[in-house]
């Protein structure tokens, strides 16, 4: 995917810096158009596991992610997602470096929708593939990011 669509980035690459989370984890946007959304992480030693490889709950933290953002890039104003279902097949061991998730939707309803996403390395080398079920609904008013009454 190229750059793709350059409000809907700058959308998400706003949503995503202003989320602490995403910094500490590393992820950035690469490229987003409506119903896709491509980010990326560089895996160095602090995210590997003890066997020496990235650990799977990041492979699985960077296809959320994409997803969800996939996702966000058709909801209507004043609408929010939360993933409800996620399921990642490992498929390859990750090594340090630079793995990118390529998510697509692949319904998207009123209530309730649905996408993939593929996570690779550097070499194009499929790490996991992850499907996830998003609950769409209205913007809580107020709504800050950290609160956990949010």
């Amino acid at each position: 995917m190229d750059g793709g669509d350059d409000r809907l980035v700058d959308d998400l690459r706003r949503r995503v810096d202003e989320t602490p989370f995403y910094g500490w984890a590393g992820i950035s946007i690469v490229s987003a158009r409506e119903g896709e959304v491509e980010v990326a992480m560089e895996v160095g030693a602090d995210h590997l596991n003890i066997q020496g490889l990235v650990h799977g709950g990041l492979l699985a933290t960077l296809a959320d992610t994409a997803m969800g953002l996939a996702v966000r890039t058709r909801l209507e104003p004043g609408s929010r997602h939360v993933t409800i279902q996620l399921g990642v097949q490992f498929l390859s061991p990750g090594r340090p470096g630079r793995i990118v998730a390529r998510a697509r939707v692949v319904r998207s309803g009123r209530q309730i929708a649905h996408a993939e996403a593929d996570v690779v390395d550097a070499g194009g080398k499929l790490l996991a593939r992850a499907q996830s079920t998003v609950a769409v609904m209205a913007e809580r008013e107020n709504a800050r990011i950290g609160d956990p009454d949010q």
